[in-house]
């Protein structure tokens, strides 16, 4: 992504996220296991396998530090207004993973410690995550749940993994906005979703910070679902998201990585959702 399009950008290398972070959004029987796995595949010379899909090395745990991290100190530069706006580029993702375990890919919830860290260092009540990765995240919803003042919304494919997301998953106050998406659906169903279901919902919760959940996996090239979104899409979704965080907080965004598995499709729908954050009229 640098070229010369970005070279006005800020590069800044992540800080690890603290103990005292992770626990806001985990359970501390989940981080000590993901330590642990990290140093048993470290010893053993391999990896600890933590479900089908997840796996942990010896490095996992010290990357998952750094991507939960990078949320953290992204949201510190905006609430000291160094910037408007920032992108994680991280791994391993974080959207699936709940308080208590590890799955779909993700360690650390990333972007729920994040959202919990802003309230905890600012005094911020009402904070907001929107999901657009293909999948469903089931773990952002787990720790979002029983709170009324944390909000989370999600566009994804249904049916698909992990299996959750269903339109009737509410929360606790209607804090919880689903928007399932049957396969083959492209960009008109997208954004009819985001319309109609989650930017209402959305500015009725009034957030004071908006976190975005920005997975490239509904791509039409991606190989792990059947969406059909192109990269103008994502640039769209970004500047509405944009506007709204305008309008009711001050323009505070922070977006981290989620999914993407087909390279090309990923770095242009990454390049285009960094060019809507980048606007000028920001």
């Amino acid at each position: 992504m640098k070229t010369e399009e970005f070279q006005s950008l800020n590069w800044i290398a992540a800080n690890k996220a603290s103990r005292e972070s992770l626990l806001r959004a985990h359970d501390e029987s989940h981080v000590e296991a993901i330590f642990r796995a990290a140093k048993a595949a470290s010893s053993g010379g391999g990896f600890v396998q933590i479900d089908p899909d997840t796996v942990v090395s010896a490095g996992s745990a010290e990357a998952a530090l750094y991507a939960a991290g990078a949320v953290a100190d992204a949201a510190d530069l905006v609430m000291q207004n160094k910037c408007r706006s920032a992108f994680c580029a991280v791994r391993p993702p974080g959207h699936h993973a709940p308080r208590g375990r590890a799955m779909g890919f993700c360690l650390f919830n990333n972007v729920a410690i994040g959202a919990l860290h802003v309230r905890s260092a600012y005094g911020l009540n009402r904070v907001a995550v929107v999901d657009f990765d293909v999948h469903h995240g089931n773990g952002t919803q787990d720790i979002f749940w029983n709170d009324a003042n944390l909000f989370y919304a999600s566009t994804h494919q249904a049916p698909l993994y992990p299996g959750t997301g269903n339109a009737s998953e509410t929360g606790i106050s209607c804090n919880i906005v689903n928007a399932p998406l049957e396969p083959f659906s492209g960009g008109d169903a997208f954004r009819e979703a985001c319309e109609t279901a989650i930017f209402p919902a959305l500015e009725k919760f009034s957030p004071e910070f908006i976190f975005i959940s920005a997975g490239f996996d509904a791509h039409a090239a991606d190989p792990l679902a059947q969406m059909n979104l192109q990269e103008g899409d994502f640039f769209w979704v970004t500047r509405a998201l944009c506007a709204v965080a305008n309008r009711l907080c001050d323009g505070r965004v922070v977006s981290t990585l989620e999914g993407g598995y087909d390279l090309p499709a990923l770095g242009r729908s990454a390049q285009a959702h960094v060019r809507a954050l980048m606007r000028e009229d920001r």
